[in-house]
């Protein structure tokens, strides 16, 4: 069952869209959110790859400001949806059907710079390289913002990438989180 950790939120179920989609296990979303908990309140949260929107309604539940949730599948779009009304967070929110990373300068055009970007791409599929390179283009990541990878914890994460180093590294079993700043 997914439903929101911690936070104004707390307990809310959430809907899975169908498919090839794997949320971000309770533990490993509880040790990133753990990570910032004291520079969330307020800050503006980018959840790219969204899929059931998770993430960025578990950074509004914990006090994030805003929220941007970005996936290509209309289902995925349709869940987040679902999800934000189900967590009375909708109003703190904004979602977008696009095509990653190529797609991240529309989100340019109308977003304002990140604190938080969370990335969970398909493993298989996941080209993290572009995505840095596309959130550095677009200038998507204010001035000490972080961006949180969560990749196959086999897979190293080339670092410096477009101005972001990997600042940190951590593994949660098969599920490894990169940080960037």
């Amino acid at each position: 069952m997914l439903r929101v950790i911690a936070g104004e939120a707390k307990g809310t179920r959430l809907v899975s869209p169908k498919g090839d989609v794997r949320p971000t296990l309770d533990r490993v979303r509880e040790a990133v959110f753990s990570m910032l908990h004291l520079r969330l309140p307020g800050a503006r949260f980018l959840d790219l790859y969204a899929g059931s929107g998770a993430n960025g309604i578990e950074a509004l539940s914990r006090g994030a400001a805003w929220s941007v949730f970005v996936d290509s599948d209309f289902v995925a779009i349709n869940a987040i949806g679902q999800n934000v009304f189900r967590a009375k967070l909708g109003h703190k929110s904004r979602s977008y059907q696009l095509t990653l990373p190529a797609a991240l300068g529309v989100v340019a055009q109308n977003e304002s710079a990140f604190d938080f970007v969370y990335c969970d791409p398909p493993y298989q599929y996941a080209d993290y390289l572009s995505v840095l390179t596309q959130l550095a283009d677009n200038r998507l990541v204010a001035s000490g913002g972080q961006v949180f990878i969560e990749h196959d914890s086999k897979d190293e994460m080339p670092s410096p990438v477009a101005g972001f180093k990997v600042v940190r590294h951590e593994r949660y079993g098969r599920v490894g989180i990169s940080i960037f700043t």
